[in-house]
């Protein structure tokens, strides 16, 4: 938020007041929450132990035209929470054996986290990750620093023609770029504890579209050409699942991602030398879906 109390935090900049009115990501200045529990099928070195404590926010700056959390990202499925019991609900995760704090699309919310971990970050003692689909400013990353561990950021599209025609936002990958880039220097090297745990650093994910593993083969390009492997850690998911609600007018998503798409993908990130983490077929089911349901909440 500007001095104004304006909401310019994502590349939308509705520039609206949120006490009054909704931006793009459909909410207001409230923290809506859809789930709040221990979850295990993060990737490895996130939930490597208990799970990681995921905080399910509700609302979203992209409205991907698949998204798996429809439900809350579209729908809003959720409850109104306040700052402080937001708070509680990050210290009631530690006290459950969370491995991490993992803030599930919270880019409209950051003031909001800011004010709950101040309430309480000396209480915590677990990393605190960033799990957001990389449609960021550099400005939102900047006000965050001190306060994120591990950042878990989509790079979704290279290509301006797919960003625009899957999450209206033709600037997509110009923005992603300079956020992930920023939150990688940030947090810097990749660090473990004795748990095989990530405690520092950053994992760029990202889910292949079915006709779209050219597309992915460039986002492979700029992660080699732009990252180290002493800082990124990159995780190839295979979990796209065509849902229902998929419109007529992107025909093309309505089937499941091919073996050859996805592992045409993973042998060229192999070529480039890119170190991280791929995905049994298995998980592209709605099996894998987060029950959303208020839990812990």
């Amino acid at each position: 938020m500007d001095s104004q109390n304006r909401c310019n935090l994502c590349p939308r900049k509705c520039n609206v007041d949120r006490e009054n009115a909704k931006g793009f990501c459909k909410v207001g200045n409230k923290v809506i929450v859809a789930r709040a529990s221990l979850h295990k099928w993060e990737e490895p070195c996130i939930s490597y132990k208990n799970g990681a404590g995921t905080v399910f926010f509700s609302g979203c700056n992209l409205h991907c035209c698949f998204c798996q959390n429809d439900q809350i990202s579209n729908k809003l499925f959720g409850k109104e929470i306040s700052d402080r019991k937001l708070a509680d609900i990050f210290l009631s995760l530690q006290d459950m054996g969370a491995d991490n704090i993992d803030l599930v699309t919270p880019t409209h919310y950051v003031p909001n986290i800011i004010n709950a971990l101040n309430m309480v970050k000396h209480k915590l003692n677990i990393p605190i990750v960033y799990n957001c689909g990389g449609y960021e400013l550099c400005e939102t990353i900047k006000q965050l620093d001190g306060y994120i561990d591990v950042y878990l950021p989509d790079i979704k599209y290279f290509s301006a023609i797919i960003s625009q025609k899957y999450s209206k936002a033709p600037d997509y990958f110009e923005k992603a770029s300079k956020a992930v880039s920023a939150m990688i220097k940030q947090v810097g090297e990749l660090t473990y504890n004795f748990n095989g745990g990530l405690i520092k650093g950053t994992i760029i994910r990202h889910l292949v579209l079915p006709s779209c593993r050219h597309d992915s083969m460039k986002i492979m390009d700029w992660i080699a050409e732009n990252t180290s492997q002493k800082e990124v850690l990159v995780s190839i998911m295979n979990q796209y699942t065509p849902f229902e609600f998929i419109s007529d007018e992107h025909s093309e998503l309505k089937r499941q991602l091919t073996k050859m798409e996805y592992n045409s993908v993973i042998d060229y990130a192999s070529k480039l030398g890119l170190n991280g983490f791929s995905q049994q077929k298995s998980s592209a089911s709605e099996e894998y879906v987060p029950n959303f349901d208020l839990t812990g909440i």
